[in-house]
């Protein structure tokens, strides 16, 4: 069949994804071919979270002192954020130790426009580095903003922030042009939803600031207790009080940091869900129980078993073993159940689309509610394509408050079950969807084509490797 009659046929997600266009990914030889059918079985490794390392690295701008950083993945998103850096006069080294880098920001300078927007579009990290960037060189350049394609994700309230810190903003064809021509200054501020993406970014623009600024509805995941770790390190005052309250007093300078990251507890999931679906079982060495508690709390509701492997030092002459999570499928009926994804410490939005393809596999009507994203259900018609069973719904399937409710946003899901998958092409509109798409042909019966896998190295280190490791079939063509 040739690629223009492949893409004629694919598989296409809704059309709320922005999906790709089918024949510009078929006529790449950026595909993989799934065998599926197999039990995923075996033992991988995550590194540091994706949604931390990243955001580490745009922190040793604010040093004047190298810093250095472990257990990072090779991902695309570390890549676009270490040339960047690099842009910007940052030595980018790697370490003694395998997934070790070391950065020295000595001589940090300005950039040309030319230049940054060889990396327009490449991923939403390049915001961050809005207030690092004003305290070293007292102006900034943003270029077009990538990233995936789950909702607008506006950053109005990254620009509204730093307008309060004293910043000006003017916006161009190109991208953003910002400085600060008095200095930056703390401020009291309330975010109207808990985002995570502008609560990193007063955290880094609030540590260097004169004065002391309050931020009110702040994100608390995880990933923002590590970055405040890592600005702790380099000398910060950070308090995180009760109900969502960060105070920051503005320091006039910092050092460099010495940091081992958080596990990425999205891939750790992401592997769960895997095991479920194809009635595997999967050892993830480096998950930690206490980041996922309310992933596995749904994952032992839905029948999937867990056991937890603790660091175990060496003793005796034997060498020690790297805890982790196992996951495994116990045989026999797998269970419905009602979730809604929120903010931490909620159910994560990224848990739900790798999970949504092992309900498939359970018997009953499953509902998930994504209060989040209002565009991250277009993944689930690839889904139906291929056998499931999922109605999508603009209501508020239920109880958690949100902000799509009326608004026209297809952001809830019942998935009816349990249903036969069979083998489809696919092409990947997103990151997270990408990965459900792969679980799905793994469990499912015959050949699939999954057409723009290589977006899945934005988020998953080696998962080809990783899926070889595991006992999958899968190729290059």
């Amino acid at each position: 069949m040739t690629a223009f009659r492949v893409a004629m046929n694919f598989v296409r997600p809704s059309l709320d994804t922005a999906a790709p266009n089918a024949l510009e990914v078929a006529l790449t030889d950026d595909v993989l071919v799934v065998h599926g059918g197999t039990p995923l079985e075996g033992r991988i490794r995550v590194r540091g979270a994706k949604n931390l390392v990243s955001k580490a690295m745009v922190a040793a701008l604010l040093g004047d002192t190298p810093s250095r950083l472990f257990d990072v993945p090779r991902i695309r998103d570390v890549e676009v954020v270490r040339g960047l850096l690099g842009l910007h006069g940052v030595k980018v080294s790697d370490g003694d130790e395998e997934g070790e880098l070391v950065f020295d920001p000595t001589n940090v300078e300005s950039a040309s426009t030319d230049q940054i927007n060889v990396h327009a579009g490449s991923s939403r990290i390049p915001i961050l580095f809005c207030g690092p960037l004003l305290h070293r060189l007292g102006h900034a350049f943003i270029p077009d903003l990538g990233g995936c394609h789950i909702g607008p994700r506006p950053i109005d309230f990254h620009l509204q922030a730093l307008r309060e810190f004293g910043a000006t903003v003017e916006k161009t064809p190109e991208g953003l042009h910002l400085s600060a021509p008095n200095g930056l200054h703390g401020t009291k501020f309330a975010l109207p939803y808990p985002s995570v993406g502008a609560t990193e970014q007063v955290l880094l623009t609030a540590v260097m600031a004169e004065g002391v600024t309050e931020l009110r509805n702040a994100a608390v995941e995880p990933e923002i207790i590590d970055l405040i770790c890592v600005l702790q390190k380099m000398g910060a005052i950070i308090k995180v009080h009760t109900d969502r309250v960060i105070e920051i007093q503005g320091v006039k300078r910092l050092h460099g940091y010495t940091h081992r990251p958080i596990p990425d507890r999205i891939e750790a999931a992401s592997w769960a869900a895997a095991a479920l679906a194809t009635r595997g079982h999967v050892e993830v060495l480096g998950a930690q129980q206490a980041d996922m508690m309310t992933f596995l709390n749904i994952f032992r509701s839905v029948g999937g078993e867990y056991e937890v492997t603790d660091l175990r030092p060496p003793r005796g002459g034997s060498p020690g073993q790297e805890g982790g999570i196992r996951f495994w499928h116990p045989g026999g009926e797998l269970n419905a159940v009602a979730l809604e994804t929120d903010v931490h410490p909620g159910f994560m939005t990224d848990w739900q689309q790798p999970l949504v393809v092992a309900l498939t596999q359970a018997r009953g009507l499953s509902i998930v509610h994504e209060t989040v994203y209002e565009q991250r259900l277009g993944y689930t018609e690839a889904l139906n394509t291929m056998g499931a069973n999922i109605q999508v719904y603009r209501d508020c399937l239920g109880g958690t408050p949100c902000r799509f409710g009326r608004r026209n946003f297809k952001h809830s899901a019942v998935i009816a079950g349990p249903s036969k998958l069979h083998a489809a092409d696919l092409v990947i509109p997103d990151l997270r969807a990408g990965f459900s798409h792969l679980i799905a042909a793994l469990a499912a019966e015959g050949t699939s084509r999954v057409y723009g896998v290589d977006l899945i190295n934005r988020g998953y280190e080696d998962f080809e490797a990783k899926l070889a490791d595991l006992g999958a079939h899968v190729e290059r063509p």
